[in-house]
């Protein structure tokens, strides 16, 4: 039994197939589309890309900017083939490529959910790479002589300034690195040498941030030095007052940021996989119909069109069945193949000498 099946008139084929025109042109757009947010994705990425960990980020990206180009070129070559099926005459030099057209665009719309699925999924591996990442960046914030490292003190001090956040997880994560770099310690100064000297790997550490993680909105003067010293500071206390610093870290500022833009990203193609599922639908129904048509052998007649010609049951077993029988053909061609005497005559033996024995004289 077939799959909705529904009866079409000569002028519900004609009106189908200019729908259908028109929708393809219309999906060549929803391509370039998908193309546009590949790029604007993968231009996001690259954008800070000296914060994250090397991850598969881009994977997503590249298979939108794939998708969308693709896209362009289906629909392009499914406008011009719903266009010549307004006349059955010309339907005739489409009728071959209809079915694997058909089968290459729903692997297509398939690839079209795929991606908007990743765009959903990425939020671990986002999580992963902004961890790695900007704790190496932090790392390296001091080593501004250091050639390929010289511009990460003013990536993560304009990161912190743009997101309004301090660190990796918090402003603590600045008590655990030297962010200061050596060159600007005074080695005079005995409270520098004992700091040196006091920790195991002779880093200067302290209880300060950079300028950048200062609260801009605080009417009190940033405190970034010793903050956890109450006396050094006139009415302070830091663990009661709220201090005037980010208490945002950068990891969750940044995957909030990149969160939004992936489920904007994702929901823009699923409604596109929507649109792309629809004109695959009508692009079947117009195959089947005007095959119909052929099979009558009236151009206006009535036919019925379909989205399976069996139930699913019936079309996977016999889908199945045609590739078991593929397997079973390859088999018996590579056992011919290895077995050298396969085809030849076969030689009888007929005794230790090889002779054959006499004829017996026949019986008069």
């Amino acid at each position: 039994m077939a799959v909705l099946p529904i009866k079409l008139t000569k002028t519900n084929r004609d009106k189908l197939a200019q729908v259908l025109w028109v929708l393809n042109w219309i999906s060549v757009v929803t391509g370039i589309i998908l193309f546009s947010l590949g790029i604007f994705l993968k231009v996001e990425i690259n954008k800070r890309q000296d914060l994250m960990a090397e991850s598969q980020l881009q994977s997503v990206p590249n298979m939108l900017i794939a998708v969308g180009l693709i896209a362009c070129v289906i629909n392009f070559l499914g406008g011009k083939i719903c266009y010549d099926c307004v006349d059955t005459n010309k339907f005739l030099r489409w009728k071959l490529v209809m079915l694997p057209y058909i089968i290459c665009t729903f692997f297509f719309t398939l690839s079209v959910l795929v991606g908007a699925l990743m765009c959903y999924s990425m939020h671990g591996q986002l999580e992963e790479a902004l961890t790695f990442g900007l704790r190496d960046a932090m790392r390296y914030y001091k080593d501004t002589d250091t050639p390929g490292r010289c511009f990460l003190k003013r990536t993560v001090d304009q990161l912190q300034i743009q997101f309004q956040c301090c660190g990796n997880e918090g402003y603590r994560d600045w008590f655990q690195i030297q962010w200061v770099s050596n060159r600007y310690l005074d080695m005079s100064q005995r409270e520098v040498v004992d700091r040196l000297r006091s920790n195991v790997e002779g880093k200067y550490l302290m209880d300060g941030v950079p300028f950048s993680c200062c609260n801009v909105n605080s009417p009190r003067p940033c405190i970034q030095y010793q903050i956890t010293n109450n006396s050094a500071h006139f009415n302070y206390d830091y663990q009661t007052e709220e201090l005037n610093l980010w208490m945002r870290g950068c990891r969750q500022a940044l995957l909030d940021y990149y969160t939004n833009i992936m489920h904007s990203v994702g929901l823009t193609v699923l409604i596109i996989w929507l649109f792309e599922l629809s004109v695959l639908t009508g692009v079947r129904y117009l195959q089947t119909s005007l095959e119909n048509v052929l099979r009558q052998g009236d151009p206006e007649c009535e036919s019925d069109g379909w989205l399976l010609e069996n139930s699913f049951v019936e079309t996977a077993r016999s889908n199945f069945n045609i590739i078991k029988h593929l397997g079973k053909f390859n088999q018996i061609n590579i056992s011919s193949n290895g077995d050298p005497n396969i085809d030849k005559p076969t030689t009888a033996h007929y005794g230790p000498d090889n002779v054959p024995p006499k004829s017996l004289p026949m019986a008069s």
